[in-house]
């Protein structure tokens, strides 16, 4: 069965990085059997340069109705200066929105190849395997009311309201519970319920929805305490629930501790499975063009979209091993170089295609 794919490289490194995993998909189409059509759209600066707009009509309409979806980075310098509403992130703030894409799953898993690069010790993160559920479409991130205005004596002040309805937390865990199950049954639930309100009501909710789920091992940790236990002792968590900010500020923590952010993909879902896949790193536009960057973060997003919405673990997999062969043939882009030879951006993508290839020929 084919499936369609919606490709939006954006911004900065986005058409780079795009570029290499289309590099994997062509060589899974060839060697592999692997029926898909991809579909380009413009989204972030270049759907602004485009259309006007950082989410085009168009391009949400092609996301919408494909199976699922390949995204780059977005943003640059020169956008910064446009109104709030016309910059790069709020195409994706309302992609996501509009697809309703609300269960964030971004993996922090450290190759055994790559523990030097790490930011702790060995013996800290040597197995690291943590996978955090941020909830995305919801929060402070999203919350009305939300501007800055001028007080009654003149000063102005910045205003955000954080809300979460009771719906959007009992789906984001109950996602989180099925993920939980799916690995080592333990699940930890992180909020900050000793000063806010919306935390108290998460922290009740999710206790509730874990008596479904007996077999899952679930605790409850303040976000501060989390933060120092991310690079205290990383291990003990396996699973890991918040809410939108905390999500997004734990999950780059982790990224810290398995050497590059540029080694970490991530699948943001809906409620059917449908999903936009991207690298959790930004558009980096000070090394755009120069080929750079690694894709190695987009190229494993393509195995989660695998995964997780086309229903091709097989396919996945044989990605997943692919980037580790050529990460114990030594092939390094610059931020995982630690100081030695790294690859171009380009010779990192053709690598992990060899290694396809050479899997194929032993299969």
């Amino acid at each position: 069965m084919s499936s369609t794919i919606a490709v939006l490289a954006g911004d900065g490194i986005g058409p780079e990085i795009i570029a290499e995993a289309i590099k994997v998909i062509d060589c899974l189409r060839s060697d592999f059997g692997f029926e898909v059509e991809l579909k380009p759209a413009a989204v972030g600066g270049a759907g602004y340069d485009q259309a006007g707009d950082p989410l085009p009509e168009a391009t949400l309409e092609i996301c919408k109705a494909c199976d699922a979806i390949l995204f780059g980075a977005i943003g640059g310098l020169e956008y910064d200066g446009l109104e709030r509403e016309l910059r790069p992130e709020k195409g994706l703030l309302r992609l996501r929105s509009s697809l309703s894409l609300f269960a964030n799953l971004r993996p922090a898993l450290l190759y055994p190849q790559l523990a030097d690069a790490s930011s702790l010790k060995n013996e800290l993160v040597a197995g690291l395997d943590i996978m955090i559920v941020r909830e995305l479409t919801g929060g402070i991130y999203f919350g009305q009311p939300r501007g800055i205005r001028v007080t009654e004596s003149g000063e102005r002040e910045g205003f955000n309201t954080l809300v979460y309805a009771e719906h959007e937390i009992e789906r984001i865990a109950r996602s989180a519970f099925d993920i939980a199950m799916l690995r080592n049954q333990k699940l930890c639930s992180v909020d900050k319920a000793n000063v806010l309100e919306v935390s108290e009501l998460w922290r009740e909710l999710v206790t509730r929805i874990g008596k479904d789920y007996p077999e899952v091992e679930l605790s409850h940790m303040y976000v501060d305490n989390a933060a120092m236990q991310l690079v205290r002792a990383p291990k003990q968590f396996d699973v890991i629930v918040t809410t939108n900010m905390f999500g997004d500020i734990l999950s780059d923590t982790a990224a810290m501790l398995t050497g590059s952010i540029g080694m970490l993909p991530s699948a943001s879902l809906d409620i059917n499975g449908k999903g936009m896949y991207e690298p959790i790193h930004g558009s980096a536009p000070d090394i755009a063009g120069r080929g750079l960057a690694n894709p190695l973060a987009t190229i494993l997003s393509l195995a989660m979209m695998l995964r997780y919405s086309l229903q091709r673990p097989d396919l996945a997999e044989l990605i997943d091993t692919a980037v580790g062969n050529v990460l114990n043939q030594g092939f390094r882009t610059a931020d995982i170089a630690d100081g030695g030879h790294s690859v171009s951006t380009s010779e990192m993508g053709d690598a992990v295609v060899a290694a396809l290839s050479t899997l194929k020929q032993l299969s």
